[in-house]
């Protein structure tokens, strides 16, 4: 029975490479959040509603199968889990983000009383589709960078949030003679203010005195560099996380063959620099060991006698073998 679990388990999880059975899930799960979320939309065209019905059994097998799934996974939150009992293992995952978002795929269907607006969570679902590998989720990758920079990012949202609330109580000062009814207390003109920084300005309210319209000019302006300064910190994260992934990769992309070197008395390698080594034969030093340290080596690390020399280059460690 437990392996029987186990292999339902491995099946339902999403990415499991060179399993043929997963990847058929993953791409019958994806398939039926589509039609849900296509028949979802269809529903409010009225030039559809002659095919109401069949939206509504194609949503209503999507979402049976939805519950299937769902029931599965509550199964196997065990295995999910190992450090948990079964109960505690299901108790947490009914609460982790994806049992509720599971969970409001589900009942949407019944239009159970507030949860029509949740209809659109179906989409959450298959965004954790898009795996990088079976170890690493793109949605990892954005976690972890906002993680990286949040200190930058809080920043930047408090300056955000001080401009606001500068705008709202400015423009209130500046139109509340004017226009009464669109600024009427300090917050009346929050609305206003969220819309002039970030450049979207619908125009439903707007100054019509001129201090109220030069400050509306200055607050458009600010609203271009507070919009782009959390966006210029997420994407400085993505290029520092890239270059590093690219610098690891070039790091351990050439070694082909990797050995010791013990530089003895009699050694050509005694009391040179590294990149003098390392220019007169083609060679890359990892790491000097010498006794209990382990150095790693710079350009002016001088080599000295009774090191060990960890390489790539199989030239040099048959040039220099051990004594």
């Amino acid at each position: 029975m437990k392996n029987f679990k186990k292999r339902v388990f491995d099946i339902i999880q999403i990415g499991t490479k060179g399993d043929f059975p997963s990847f058929a899930f993953d791409v019958l799960i994806t398939v039926a959040i589509v039609l849900n979320i296509t028949c979802m939309v269809l529903e409010t065209f009225e030039y559809f509603s002659p095919y109401m019905a069949a939206f509504k059994i194609i949503e209503g097998i999507t979402v049976l199968f939805f519950a299937v799934e769902y029931a599965l996974r509550i199964w196997t939150a065990d295995i999910l889990y190992k450090e948990k009992s079964g109960i505690a293992a299901r108790l947490r995952f009914l609460v982790s983000f994806d049992g509720v978002i599971d969970l409001l795929t589900i009942l949407p269907f019944f239009y159970l009383s507030g949860f029509v607006a949740f209809r659109i969570l179906r989409v959450v679902r298959i965004f954790h589709l898009f795996r990088i590998n079976s170890g690493s989720d793109s949605f990892a990758v954005i976690v972890e960078v906002i993680m990286e920079k949040k200190n930058q990012i809080f920043s930047s949202v408090f300056i955000i949030l001080v401009l606001m609330l500068a705008s709202s109580l400015g423009i209130y000062s500046a139109e509340h003679e004017a226009q009464p009814e669109a600024f009427n207390n300090a917050f009346s003109g929050m609305w206003w203010s969220i819309s002039a920084l970030l450049t979207v300005g619908y125009g439903d309210i707007y100054p019509v005195t001129t201090a109220g319209r030069i400050m509306g000019i200055l607050i458009a302006l600010l609203g271009v560099g507070v919009v782009a300064i959390p966006t210029g910190i997420i994407s400085a994260g993505f290029v520092e996380r890239y270059s590093r992934e690219l610098n690891r990769e070039k790091t351990f992309a050439d070694i082909k063959e990797v050995g010791e070197i013990l530089v003895t008395k009699e050694s050509t390698l005694s009391g040179h620099l590294i990149s003098d080594i390392e220019k007169e034969h083609g060679a890359k030093v990892f790491m000097i060991l010498r006794g209990d340290l382990s150095i790693l080596p710079r350009n002016d690390t001088r080599v000295a006698f009774g090191d060990i020399l960890v390489v790539n280059t199989e030239k040099l460690v048959k040039h220099h073998k051990w004594p």
